[in-house]
Order: C-alpha cells, then structure tokens, then sequence
C-alpha cells in the first residue's frame, strides 16, 4: 500500500515537472509541500543499455513557483529516420531501412513528450513520409490532449515539422504556415494561442494570456555562402510575425520563436534575433550573457561537432525594437565583417581586397557589387537581390557623395547588434503605471532544462539515442507589463 501511495506521489511531481495544471494550484502545492525535499527520480529508460537518460533534482524553489499559473514549451529535432545513420562505414544505410529501430526509437520519443507534458510541443525533422510514424504521432498525442499540426518541408523533402497543443492549456486562435521557397526547402508553423482557462494576475483581475508561437527548422551552414539564405529566412518570420500582427491588430503580445536553429551563439542568426528584442529563454534561465557560447549543448551534427543550435526564444511586448529592416541591414554587414575578418584581411587593407584595383581607397557602386559577390552575398542561388544590393549601398554611402570610403565603413562597422530594450517594464502595483502606458500581459523565464542532462555541462553522452539533438522545455509564467 505504502509502495503504491509513493508511486502515486511520484507520477503528480513527473506530471508537474514542467507543466503546473491551471486547476487549483493551492492543492497542488500542498502536496507538493508534503513530499520531502530534495525529490530524486529517473527518467525514461535509453535504448538498449537500459540505464536512465536523466536524474532530476527538485528543490523547495520548485513548490513555490508550482503556486504560479504556469505555461511550459518543448522544442525537440527528432531525427528523421530517413537521415540516421546506422553504419558509420556505409553512409547509405540508414533507420528508415529497418523499421523495428525505428518504431522503437520514436516510441521512447513519444513516451517522454507525454510523460513531460508541456503545453507546446515543437518537433523538427519528423518522417511526415512515413504514414505509419506520423499516425503513431497523432493517435498518441491526441490521446494525451494535443491539438496536432503539421507541415511537410517543400519539393517532398520527406520530413517536416510538428506542433502540439495541449486542449488543456491553450486553444487554438489562428494557425498560418510560412514557406521559404530557397532551395533548402525550409518551413514554419505560426500559431496564435489563447489560455483555456483565465488566471489571477497579482492577485486581481483573471487574464487570458495570448501569445504567437513559431516552429522551425533552419538551412544548415554547410559553407559561408549560406549564411544570407539562414539570415533570409529568420528575416522572412520575422516579417511575417509584423504583418500578421498588424492584420490582427494585436498589440503588446509575447512572442515564442522554437526550433533547430542550425546555429550557435557566435553565429549571425544569433545576432540578429537578439537585436530584434528576443533572449535565449536557456540563458536567461541559468543567467548566462551572449558570450556564454559554450556552457551548453544541443546537438552532436553529422561532422562530429557538439554545439548548442536548439533555442525557444522569447520576445515580450516592446515598442522599441530596432526596425526590422535596420536590424537586417546591420546583419548583412556584419557577414561582410566576418568573411574578411576570416580571410586575415586588415582593416587598413578592405578596399585594397574588396576594390576593382589594389590602390583603391573607396569603392564606387560598381566595385561595391563586385565586393558583395567576392564576399558570397550575390552570385549564388538565392543571395541578395538587387533591391537589396542597391539598399545596403544607400547604407553604405552614408554621405551620397556617390563612393563608399574607410570613415564611412568604420562607421558601419561600429554598429552592434545588440538587444535593444524596450519600454516595458513589470508591474508589480499599480503605482507603477505612469499616463500613457499601456498595460500588457508578458512572460518570464521560470526554469529551463536541457534533455540528456549532460548537455547542460557542454557535454554529450555517447550512450543518449534518442536523437542527435537534445530536447530543451521551458517553463513560463505570465507577468504583468507596462509598455510606454
């Protein structure tokens, strides 16, 4: 008897890992409050060594924050099949060949998003070619409370990306699909969502938090030339994140961007979100800066290599983000910045390289298309368009006098693209609202945990099998904000 009462206890503290029910949270911490601290469980059995993926670790912190109306969100590339190598000698061998590997792969897979619970998940790379795996999806997610969407990459790709919304925490207001058309075939999924149920805000009113979340699945940087194609791509969401909002005409709503990003920290894509407002829901969870490029990992890619490429970001209401096109110009720039910084190019010597003749000291519009396809922006499939080129040379020639010259790049290149903050601010009283502000319902970072538990250490475990990715849930509260 006592052994069953203490598996009961267990399974509501895994249920409640990450996603809290709205119902009754004053229960819930009760109970929570009876169980003894520090709490110890193992995760899912792995593969065919059968030892646990994780042990987590619980503390008082977690009971406190249960008694908060909570949303949770899970971002996972789950390896296609079709792409998992299972012979390093022969690359043409693949799961997708055997189907009993993986049928069982995607069934540990599956076992953790039901067990976890969160109220979004995001796949990546799931075999939408495959009706028996993409059935197994959808019958056991929407039997666990999932609204199911999904979205094949273009040109028959074979994969494709799936979101989940749990019944019990959101409704669906409005879902869009957004192809790239490159030639990577890339996809995303917007969804705008609303609380099913209203939650107290600082005790007071009862709110229905909306917000728009996005799954994706960016190009990878197989070579240099690539980096505009990923910088379309995000810019392409973004854009799109505007129109839709103002179609809608909503305001001060929070943003979620999730998915396998196919780069780091140090990278351009990196750059440009965090100028666009948005953080690193990881890092800012465990308090880490920009320059933490490698305090964790996410994925171990087809090179061998272990970086951190899987982001859930966040953007809060603000009205002070840098224009999108700004931010986007800044970014083109600073892969111009990078390339010659790659090649060992000096400052003093840019226009000796970039130029038609090796005494130039300004470059005219001319030599300014010519340097653009020396540095891989044009002359490639999909680069910058001429209403591109032409606009960063509006940029460029800061002046009009017709040429590009060193005081105008030193100028460029002093520009960073850093987080611009915005005008909100939480409100915790109401004396805190100045005339003119608006109020807005935004979210905090609560926790954020990384899947295997190594990786939050920068390492990989050789005995993880699930994916060659990681899988990143974060925990949100709501939080009200006063926006200027």
């Amino acid at each position: 008897m006592q052994s069953h009462q203490n598996r009961s206890r267990l399974s509501l503290i895994l249920r409640s890992r990450f996603i809290p029910s709205f119902s009754s949270p004053l229960s819930l911490f009760v109970v929570l409050a009876a169980v003894p601290f520090p709490i110890y469980f193992s995760g899912l059995l792995s593969g065919r060594n059968n030892k646990p993926l994780s042990v987590m670790r619980f503390n008082s912190n977690l009971a406190s924050s249960m008694v908060e109306s909570n949303i949770s969100c899970t971002t996972f590339n789950i390896l296609a099949p079709i792409y998992k190598r299972v012979d390093q000698k022969n690359h043409t061998i693949r799961e997708s060949d055997s189907r009993s590997l993986w049928l069982a792969r995607n069934q540990r897979i599956l076992d953790l998003l039901i067990h976890q619970r969160s109220s979004v998940i995001c796949l990546q790379e799931v075999w939408v070619g495959n009706e028996e795996l993409v059935n197994m999806y959808h019958d056991q997610l929407g039997t666990s409370g999932y609204t199911i969407f999904q979205l094949a990459r273009t040109n028959s790709r074979g994969d494709g990306l799936l979101t989940a919304i749990h019944k019990d925490h959101f409704k669906v207001v409005n879902y869009r699909e957004l192809l790239f058309n490159d030639f990577g075939d890339r996809v995303a999924q917007l969804l705008h969502v609303k609380t099913v149920i209203p939650f107290p805000l600082n005790g007071k009113q009862d709110v229905q938090q909306e917000v728009i979340i996005v799954n994706t699945h960016l190009l990878f940087p197989h070579d240099s030339s690539l980096s505009i194609v990923r910088l379309h791509e995000v810019y392409k969401i973004l854009e799109y994140l505007e129109a839709y909002q103002k179609e809608i005409k909503l305001n001060h709503m929070p943003i979620i961007l999730c998915g396998d990003w196919n780069g780091s920290k140090r990278g351009h894509v990196y750059k440009f979100l965090r100028s666009q407002g948005f953080i690193s829901s990881y890092d800012d969870a465990h308090q880490y800066t920009d320059s933490d490029a490698h305090r964790w990992v996410s994925h171990r890619n087809h090179r061998g290599n272990i970086c951190g490429v899987d982001f859930i970001w966040l953007c809060n209401p603000s009205d002070s983000r840098k224009p999108l096109r700004t931010s986007w110009v800044e970014a083109v720039f600073s892969i111009i910045k990078y390339q010659l910084h790659k090649a060992s190019i000096a400052e003093d010597d840019v226009f000796a390289f970039l130029g038609a003749n090796n005494h130039s000291d300004s470059l005219t519009y001319s030599d300014f298309c010519l340097a653009l396809q020396k540095v891989n922006l044009t002359g490639i499939p999909h680069g910058l368009s001429f209403e591109e080129t032409k606009e960063l040379w509006v940029r460029a020639d800061l002046d009009g006098n017709g040429v590009f010259d060193y005081e105008e790049l030193k100028k460029i290149w002093n520009m960073t693209m850093v987080n611009q903050p915005g005008n909100c601010k939480e409100s915790v009283m109401e004396s805190d609202k100045d005339e003119g502000d608006d109020e807005a319902i935004g979210l905090k970072v609560n926790k954020a945990v990384l899947y295997p538990q190594e990786a939050e250490k920068g390492l990989w475990p050789e005995n993880y099998n699930l994916s060659d990715h990681a899988c990143l849930t974060v925990q949100f509260s709501p939080v009200k904000m006063l926006c200027s």
